[in-house]
C-alpha cells in the first residue's frame, strides 16, 4: 500500500431520494418480521414527485393489509420530515405491487427434511474493518456520515429553521504513513428553505464541519470548503430527483475503501445473503482488527442459490496481519457457522431492526439493546486470540 495519498468518501442524508427509498423498503421488512420472524421480503421502492411505488415479493404467516403497508411507508416519509409541496408524507400517491414469493425460490431457500436452509441467491459479499477510527471504519466515510447526522439532528431538534431533509457530504483526507492526518477538501450540499440567507447557511455548515472533524483537521483555505457549490438548493428530495432502493451501496458500506459484492441490503429479509453475509463478513473482519491481529482486514464470502454452505471464504489483512491470512481462513469459520441459518442465529437477525440501518451506514454503528447492529459487537475477540 502507498503510505501517503489523498482519499475521498461521500455520504447522503436520510432525506436523499435514494435513502428515502431504502428506508421505506426496510420499513416494510420490519413490518413483516414483526408479524412473523421467518417472513420473506424483497421490497423495492421508487419515489418521485408526490409518488411512492412499491414492488417485489413477500411471504408471511400472518395477514398484512395494504393499509398497514401504506401506513408504514407514509410514517417513514413523515419521520424523515417531508411535508413539501412536491413530496408530502400525507398527500403523495401510493401504489403497492408486492406479490407472493416465487415457489421455485422458496423450495431452494426453505429448510425441509434433511435439507438445511439454502442461500436466497448466488453472489459475493465483502466485509471490512480498519483501525482509522474507534468504530474500526474508514475515516473518510466516518466523518462524511457524522457531518450529515449533525445536520439532521439540528433540523429535527429545531436548532436551525432553514434546513430541509435532502443533503450530501464528501470528505477528502490526506494520509501520511498510512494514517489520516487532515482534511484537504470538504463538500456539503444541503437543501434549504426558500429565501434562506446563504451566508448564514454557509457559516452554520462550516461550523458543523469544524466541530465534526478532529481538532486541527479543518482546511484553512476557503477554496477547499464547498457549501452548496451550485448555489440555491431549494428543490430537493424525491421532487428534485427520483429515488430507488439500492442505489447507494457504497455509502451503505465502506465509502469505496473496500470492495463491494454488488448486492444492495435494504428491502431484503436476512435469508438474503446479500445482506446477512455482508453483515457477518463485517463482523468477522472487525473481530480480527479488534483483536489486534491486523490493522486492516477484508473478508469475502460467496454463495450459490439454494446451497447452505459458502462456496469460498477469503481473508486479506493487506500485509498488516500478525498471523497468516491462511490461519484466519481456517479459524474464523470454526467460530461462526457461515450458512444463512447459522449467520441469522449467531447475529439474531430475524427481528424488525432494519429501518435504522438504511441511513448513515450499515456499519460503524453502536449496537442497540434490542439487537440492532449486532454485527458491530466485538464479542469473539478473546476466542479468536486463543484460536490463533
Amino acid at each position: 500500500m502507498r503510505s501517503s495519498y489523498l482519499f475521498t468518501s461521500e455520504s447522503v442524508s436520510e432525506g436523499h431520494p435514494d435513502k428515502v427509498a431504502d428506508q421505506i423498503s426496510d420499513a416494510i421488512v420490519d413490518l413483516f418480521l414483526a408479524k412473523d420472524p421467518v417472513s420473506r421480503v424483497a421490497c423495492e421502492t421508487m419515489v418521485t414527485t408526490n409518488r411512492i411505488v412499491l414492488a417485489g415479493e413477500v411471504r408471511c404467516a400472518q395477514d398484512i393489509s395494504l393499509a398497514e403497508i401504506e401506513a408504514a411507508a407514509r410514517a417513514t416519509v413523515k419521520r424523515i420530515g417531508y411535508e413539501q409541496h412536491g413530496f408530502h408524507w400525507q398527500y403523495a400517491d401510493f401504489a403497492c405491487h408486492l406479490h407472493g414469493q416465487s415457489a421455485h425460490i422458496a423450495q431452494g431457500v426453505d429448510e425441509s427434511g434433511n435439507k438445511d436452509e439454502g442461500a436466497g441467491d448466488q453472489g459475493i459479499m465483502f466485509g471490512f474493518a480498519c483501525d482509522e477510527t474507534p468504530d474500526l471504519m474508514p475515516a473518510t466515510l466516518y466523518y462524511s456520515h457524522r457531518i450529515l447526522e449533525k445536520l439532521a439532528a439540528d433540523r429535527h431538534g429545531k436548532v436551525v429553521d432553514f434546513l430541509e431533509p435532502d443533503a450530501k457530504s464528501q470528505v477528502t483526507l490526506a494520509f501520511e504513513n498510512g494514517r489520516p492526518v487532515r482534511a484537504t477538501k470538504v463538500v456539503v450540499s444541503t437543501q434549504h428553505a426558500v429565501g434562506c440567507d446563504q451566508k448564514k447557511l454557509r457559516d452554520y455548515v462550516k461550523g458543523v464541519m469544524n466541530d465534526t472533524l478532529p481538532q486541527g483537521w479543518m482546511p484553512n483555505d476557503e477554496d477547499a470548503i464547498f457549501v452548496n457549490p451550485t448555489g440555491l438548493f431549494e428543490i430537493g428530495g424525491p421532487d428534485g430527483d427520483a429515488g430507488l432502493t439500492g442505489r447507494k451501496i457504497i455509502v451503505d458500506t465502506y465509502g469505496g475503501a473496500a470492495p463491494h459484492g454488488g448486492g444492495a441490503f435494504s428491502g431484503k429479509d436476512p435469508t438474503k445473503v446479500d445482506r446477512s453475509a455482508a453483515y457477518i463478513s463485517r463482523y468477522l473482519a472487525k473481530q480480527v482488527v479488534g483483536a489486534g491481529l491486523a490493522k486492516r482486514c477484508t473478508i469475502q464470502l460467496s454463495y450459490a442459490i439454494g446451497v447452505a454452505e459458502p462456496l469460498s471464504f477469503y481473508v486479506d489483512t493487506h500485509g498488516t496481519g500478525t498471523v497468516g491470512d491462511d490461519v484466519l481462513e481456517k479459524v474464523l469459520p470454526e467460530l461462526v457457522r457461515l450458512t444463512p441459518k447459522g449467520i441469522r442465529t449467531h447475529l439474531g437477525l430475524n427481528k424488525p431492526i432494519y429501518q435504522r440501518t438504511a441511513a448513515y451506514g450499515h456499519f460503524g454503528r453502536a449496537t442497540d439493546a434490542d439487537g440492532g447492529f449486532s454485527w458491530e459487537k466485538l464479542d469473539l475477540v478473546e476466542q479468536l486470540r486463543a484460536a490463533v
